[in-house]
């Protein structure tokens, strides 16, 4: 008992609440990573080659063996994105895109609506999990940042700034469309609609100025036909797919279609939506946000170890939103979800388990999956009016 009371003792003081010092502790998350990475860093090559190849129109979809490996999925909109990471020395850019990347999702929480609480507890729960997508430099933590900014953007009734942002991460990464998720709770619909049709029509064309119109209508043609081919390279490599869908077709060694399961996903997303008593309380639409945000990750066969500081983001929110004390089975739920989630692809996590059980049969996506129809269950039958 003696070392529990060091350790709350510990966890007790004011600097760890301290919102300039959690500023400066993800800041500095982004400066190590990069600097880690300051010689191996293939993702933030394919993301600058989007920017140069766009400005001499060259093809977005196809590989360049002599600059980097594998080959760019991102929108022609991610051109602009990259810019101004792309047009200063790679080293610099490679630190700029990484503290920014930090920054943005730093600000979109604490930015919201949340409580100090919540927000102490994304920063601290989350850290382990952003630095892992630092280390690949992943466009994924500033996914988590609009979705957040979506859905609390319209929180505030600032409908076209929330519509901006979904178009943004959809043209970029798809992911953004999910956003869409929270038009229920809009009470400006025909702006947000109309909202979403001008930003499409304007960041559609944007790359354009750097560009030509023909050029860029015919990469977006060219990165539908890319993504579906990423989507069948995804059934085949281990280091992909780390989702719902691919926990069940590697765990079972079934093959079936993934529509069933992502139907049947669909469906128990949607329920929550036919409870439209529960639309009035905060703690309500912040769980569906939640749900979201682990959503997009669990049925996407695009998935990888890097992708889940989305579904980190959301199950903090899940934990922190309801208006009922938790019990022992979800504080094991999180501790579950940080140990085998968060810490398996890192060094502090046994390798021979890693190697033979976690890789191979996607596990990095169980306790994720587990939280996410808890919070299913939670949403068809708990009510969620603030306790008094």
């Amino acid at each position: 008992m003696h070392m529990i009371d060091k350790c709350r003792a510990f966890l007790a003081k004011p600097f760890l609440r301290d919102y300039r010092f959690l500023l400066g502790l993800w800041l500095l998350l982004g400066v190590v990573s990069a600097l880690a990475k300051m010689h191996h860093h293939n993702n933030f090559l394919i993301f600058r080659g989007e920017f140069w190849h766009t400005l001499q129109q060259l093809p977005l979809y196809v590989a360049y063996p002599a600059e980097y490996f594998d080959v760019n999925h991102y929108g022609p909109l991610f051109s602009l994105v990259i810019a101004p990471f792309a047009v200063v020395p790679e080293w610099l850019g490679l630190i700029l895109w990484c503290v920014c990347l930090s920054l943005f999702l730093y600000v979109a929480v604490r930015r919201s609506d949340l409580s100090k609480y919540q927000h102490v507890f994304v920063f601290w729960f989350c850290a382990h999990e952003l630095l892992t997508a630092l280390f690949m430099q992943q466009f994924n933590i500033a996914i988590a940042a609009i979705i957040v900014l979506a859905f609390f953007l319209i929180e505030r009734e600032r409908d076209t700034e929330a519509a901006f942002f979904i178009v943004l991460g959809t043209l970029v990464k798809l992911y953004g469309i999910v956003g869409l998720a929270f038009f229920f709770f809009s009470k400006h619909k025909v702006r947000f609609v109309l909202s979403m049709i001008c930003w499409s029509a304007v960041l559609f064309a944007l790359p354009m100025l750097i560009s030509s119109p023909d050029y860029i209508i015919g990469q977006y043609h060219d990165w539908v036909i890319c993504l579906t081919e990423k989507n069948g390279e995804n059934l085949e490599s281990i280091a992909q797919n780390i989702s719902l869908l691919g926990m069940a077709h590697r765990v079972t060694g079934l093959q079936f279609s993934d529509l069933w399961l992502i139907l049947l996903g669909m469906l128990m997303f949607c329920v929550p939506y036919l409870r439209f008593s529960q639309y009035k309380h905060v703690a309500f639409r912040q769980t569906l946000l939640a749900s979201v945000l682990m959503f997009v990750v669990l049925f996407s066969t695009g998935s990888e170890s890097s992708s889940y500081i989305i579904p980190f983001v959301g199950i903090v929110f899940w934990y922190t939103a309801a208006p009922w004390k938790r019990g022992w089975w979800d504080i094991a739920l999180m501790v579950f979800a940080f140990v085998l989630s968060s810490l398996s692809p890192s060094d502090l996590f046994p390798a021979y388990i890693r190697k033979e059980w976690v890789q191979p049969y996607a596990l990095k996506a169980l306790p994720i999956t587990l939280i996410w129809l808890k919070l299913c269950y939670e949403m068809y039958t708990k009510d969620y009016a603030a306790n008094k």
